[in-house]
């Protein structure tokens, strides 16, 4: 088990590279997250909804996304408050008081669960959330030391050098773990090292005399394109890619499967950027609205920013306007809550750049989805016939005018899930993951080409499936470089592993 002193030092990541290492060793493994906080899910073959972490570990290892692999999902909904999904299906929103009180009757379900999965594969290798020192939680604990405790792992616990004190970090975790904890502990990773790695040694060895635990490796600052867990990631301030199309995509206060955008940037020629402020518009080619978990609030706040014009603007010029899931719901004309799904309003004025109204009722769509390019008149009739696969996961209901002109159907219930306006600058779409083929995103961007006079890009797709197995094996490649992993699979023999590899200069 991979366990941190603190989120973000990288768990998700090592989890990945391990399960790909294992996989590439000839062994079946899945991964395994009790109670996971996220904004980016992931809608399984069964229409029940996981964590994209998991999803992400689970195509490394080799195997289909199950909800076993992530039986607890907590999904931040605003106000302190977080919907709770239990194996793949909600069962309500909670405030973090009402959550801790309910946690206790999670335990023997998850318990279950993993048993289940883990006599299903040869290795499981589980993740942990933020530190297991937390001691004001440790009570309610669920998905750390407790969580060891019950499926019996070793732990390795991760340390992040970038910040700095990573000592400190490493040696004050394990001290305020129980006795019983701290033998638990077999192994410490130093994750993000910048630098030569002779300069940590006389630390590293001063930490295995301390703590009488060995250290099992240092991992390089990897440059690694992975899924990001949650909101807590570096594409929202660095962007990326370089170019004449600049895509601008709207950083709403609950955005959500984010990961609907990882492969924009790898088209020729476009740039990514996160934006928040209406001056940040000026100059896009492509404006995205994201999904997010609460529509009517980020609709509000998209108003407050001033936004709401700038994309108005944009979009009365000629300038195209996606909307993906809730940001597709803000280009209606109306959202109706009359059952207060998301707020206490019962109607709220959307952007009014698509003809049609949503209306929110209980319950919420949940399903893998697959359809094609089927558009009457329009630019994109040129492309009838083009799959596109991905998935649904919203609340709400369409209602379409006649100005509304379909783009996309489903394969099989023949229900329209894309529609833009007449001017064919403005496009929405309940299907996340519509850009992920590459496909139907080089259709967009080869339109704008021709809008500014540009070449149209001719070059072979690569699909973001395509990508991911390629960065699935660079990151393999550099954690077996520096990552003990005979030590690994010692430890997974139930035999000690000794200190000392490390030189006290």
């Amino acid at each position: 088990m991979f366990q941190g002193t603190a989120s973000s030092v990288g768990k998700s990541m090592l989890c990945a590279a391990v399960l790909r290492i294992f996989r590439q060793d000839g062994k079946t493994a899945a991964p395994f997250k009790a109670q996971n906080m996220a904004l980016n899910s992931f809608a399984t073959r069964e229409g029940l909804e996981m964590g994209r972490a998991q999803v992400t570990q689970a195509e490394a290892a080799g195997m289909e996304p199950s909800v076993r692999m992530n039986p607890v999902l907590l999904k931040p909904t605003g106000d302190a408050r977080s919907q709770v999904i239990v194996e793949g299906k909600p069962i309500g929103t909670m405030s973090a008081m009402e959550y801790e009180r309910y946690k206790p009757r999670l335990r023997e379900r998850i318990r279950q669960i993993y048993e289940d999965l883990e006599r299903s594969v040869d290795v499981v290798v589980l993740e942990g959330a933020g530190s297991p020192a937390e001691i004001n939680l440790k009570r309610g604990d669920i998905v750390n030391m407790a969580m060891a405790e019950m499926a019996d792992a070793p732990v390795i616990l991760i340390g992040d050098i970038n910040p700095g004190g990573v000592f400190a970090s490493l040696y004050g975790t394990v001290k305020l773990l129980s006795e019983a904890e701290q033998r638990r502990v077999k192994g410490i990773v130093i994750n993000k090292f910048r630098g030569d790695v002779r300069i940590l040694e006389p630390g590293l060895a001063m930490l295995e005399d301390l703590l009488h635990i060995p250290v099992l490796g240092v991992i390089p600052w990897m440059d690694i394109d992975m899924e990001d867990e949650d909101s807590v990631t570096e594409r929202f301030s660095r962007g990326a890619g370089q170019g004449q199309i600049r895509v601008a995509i709207v950083r709403l206060p609950h955005i959500s499967n984010f990961t609907d955008f990882n492969l924009l940037s790898l088209e020729p020629d476009v740039s990514v950027s996160y934006v928040e402020r209406a001056g940040d518009l000026q100059g896009a080619d492509i404006l995205i609205l994201p999904g997010t978990k609460n529509t009517i609030e980020d609709l509000h706040w998209l108003r407050r920013q001033g936004l709401d014009s700038g994309i108005l603007r944009h979009a009365q010029a000629g300038g195209m306007v996606f909307g993906v899931c809730g940001g597709y719901q803000m280009l209606g004309k109306a959202l109706y809550d009359p059952q207060h799904v998301e707020s206490r309003i019962p109607k709220v004025e959307g952007l009014d750049l698509l003809d049609f109204t949503v209306t929110f009722r209980e319950g919420k769509t949940t399903v893998q989805a697959s359809g094609s390019v089927d558009c009457a008149e329009g630019w994109l009739r040129s492309h009838n016939g083009l799959l596109l696969d991905g998935y649904e996961i919203h609340s709400g209901v369409n209602a379409f005018g006649a100005d509304c002109l379909p783009f996309l159907r489903l394969n099989g219930r023949g229900e329209i899930d894309g529609v833009m306006n007449r001017q064919g600058n403005v496009l929405g779409s309940y299907l996340h993951g519509i850009f992920d083929s590459g496909a139907f995103w080089r259709a967009l961007v080869n339109r704008v080409r021709a809008q500014k006079g540009l070449r149209q890009n001719e070059e072979a797709l690569v699909t973001l499936s395509e990508y991911r197995e390629r960065e699935f094996d660079r990151l393999a490649a550099i954690v077996r470089q520096n990552l003990d992993m005979d030590a690994i699979y010692r430890i997974l023999r139930g035999e000690d592993v000794p200190c000392g590899r490390w030189k006290q200069v």
